[in-house]
């Protein structure tokens, strides 16, 4: 028994509702206060930084893109993108100097969440790009922020309905958290535990 409990607390953390962001932070609420965290210190909305989280990855810590094959021979990935975040490597490292997280890793929860209100503080620094704006946030964070300038977005349909998709998801988040979040702001200071 020992064991398992020592196992499960080993465990990371996969959401199983992934379009209910109370579910998420009700299933860890350490996530809620890291989200929280993130907020205070970059003035973004949680349900836009979730939002591009859930797009990324679905809220999976080790997802990478796939790795193309010839034949059988696996053949090197395309991006450099990993964890939760999806930060390719050279955007990390610039969020690492940036901000002097030298310790964060890809596939943390709260140095992911961190990394994503970063980006898009730096998004709305450089590119004008309102906080308030899923839609404009997600495509310069896929893009990057000089194919953001450079409107390559506008060649990608595929990707503006991403982006669309992105912007309903946040919309969404942001009622639901309007529900839930005066519980959740009791449960991280402990009142329910």
């Amino acid at each position: 028994m020992i064991i398992i409990a020592i196992l499960s607390g080993c465990a990371t953390y996969q959401p199983s509702q992934t379009g209910n962001v109370c579910n998420i932070f009700w299933g860890e609420t350490d996530w809620y206060e890291d989200a929280r965290e993130a907020k205070k210190r970059w003035d973004m909305p949680i349900s836009i930084m979730m939002a591009i989280m859930n797009q990324e990855s679905s809220f999976r810590s080790s997802v990478r893109p796939k790795r193309p094959t010839f034949l059988f021979i696996p053949l090197p990935r395309k991006s450099s993108a990993f964890g939760y975040a999806q930060a390719q490597d050279a955007a990390w490292n610039d969020y690492r100097k940036a901000t002097g997280n030298w310790s964060h890793d890809r596939d943390k929860f709260a140095d992911a969440i961190n990394f994503i209100g970063w980006y898009t503080d730096t998004s709305h620094r450089r590119l004008g790009i309102s906080k308030s704006d899923p839609y404009r946030q997600y495509l310069a964070y896929h893009e990057g922020w000089g194919g953001y300038s450079r409107g390559s977005f506008t060649k990608k349909p595929q990707l503006l309905k991403v982006a669309a998709s992105v912007k309903r998801q946040t919309g969404t988040y942001n009622s639901q958290l309007k529900k839930c979040r005066p519980l959740l702001d009791k449960a991280v200071k402990g009142w329910f535990f």
